[in-house]
């Protein structure tokens, strides 16, 4: 399904989607009319699901695979990779320490994609010393708070544990 060999993918009916923003970009059109809506069609919010996906995920992601998952497989954390990634997510950071004193989220005065993108790397690195961070930063500190206290995603760590 996915032409790269990877995961994720996602069919319904003719339609297949493979990668993990055009899936939930999609589902949240779908059921816009369900829950909370995700999208609000807004230019602003498409800029960042940009940022997110070009500057946030590359830095926290790297910082994840070095401090836990290389040691869940037994091999040793490289402190400059560390080093350097956590340099790069800082000066995201700041900038996002800035916007949310515009905006309650990321993406503007709701909860949307933009917001949940940034849950699973921010899942990861709030159990290492990156952490940091985060807490040096009130409004984005109050942010991910607020992300991270939503119903759905306490059922999504419920499930992770099971």
């Amino acid at each position: 399904m996915q032409p790269f060999g990877q995961v994720p993918a996602y069919q319904e009916g003719d339609l297949t989607l493979f990668e993990s923003r055009a899936i939930t970009d999609h589902i949240a059109q779908k059921f816009a009319s369900k829950g909370t809506p995700l999208t609000t069609g807004e230019p602003e919010m498409k800029v960042w699901l940009q940022v997110e996906v070009n500057h946030f995920e590359p830095a926290s992601s790297q910082l994840g695979w070095e401090q836990v998952f290389k040691p869940m497989f037994g091999m040793t954390t490289d402190p400059a990779a560390v080093e350097a990634n956590e340099a790069k997510l800082s000066k995201v950071l700041d900038v996002y320490e800035t916007r949310l004193s515009k905006s309650k989220y990321l993406g503007g005065d709701q909860f949307t994609l933009v917001d949940l993108h940034h849950l699973p790397n921010i899942q990861v690195l709030n159990g290492t010393p990156t952490k940091k961070l985060f807490d040096s930063r009130p409004k984005l500190s109050a942010w991910i708070a607020d992300v991270t206290a939503r119903p759905a995603w306490s059922k999504v760590l419920a499930m992770q544990k099971q």
